[in-house]
């Protein structure tokens, strides 16, 4: 009897991007990479980028967008931008808590206010530096309460995942 012809067992290229990363992430991703992606055919391109930076304000070179595109490495797919984070990524991941307790930390003596005079000070101090435009642009987006002081609980609701 002949021997039995063995079946080449074919590896599969499997991504393990996805496990990387929460199932709350990969939607936030999902939906940011929706929203770039301005001409919806599932690729982010040079265009799709400086569009999204010109609604947020920030504007840019046609070289500059050029140079973001290239630094993916291939067409930005989402599959691609999640690689493009994962490689970008220290390990750590700033949660929910983690960002509240963040800007909690800039509030006063009242709950949920932060004085601007204060937080643009310290935007300008630490970190990435922020410039005088940088925080003009920051605080045309911030809700302000009536006496001019920043409503810190509506900048928590732009910044984290609604909790169900």
């Amino acid at each position: 009897m002949p021997p039995a012809k063995k079946k080449k067992a074919t590896k599969k290229s499997v991504s393990c991007i996805f496990d990387q990363f929460t199932q709350k992430q990969i939607a936030e991703f999902k939906e940011g990479f929706r929203v770039m992606d301005k001409d919806k055919d599932g690729i982010i391109g040079k265009e799709d980028v400086a569009a999204t930076f010109a609604e947020l304000g920030r504007p840019g070179t046609d070289d500059d967008f050029a140079q973001m595109i290239a630094d993916g490495g291939a067409p930005i797919s989402l599959t691609v931008l999640l690689n493009m984070f994962a490689s970008k990524s220290s390990g750590e991941q700033d949660d929910d808590e983690t960002i509240v307790a963040a800007f909690r930390s800039f509030e006063g003596t009242t709950p949920g206010i932060i004085d601007p005079d204060q937080f643009k000070s310290m935007l300008q101090a630490f970190g990435d530096k922020f410039t005088d435009q940088d925080v003009a642009n920051v605080m045309e987006i911030m809700e302000m309460t009536d006496d001019g002081q920043i409503n810190s609980n509506a900048l928590l609701g732009m910044l984290v995942a609604k909790q169900e």
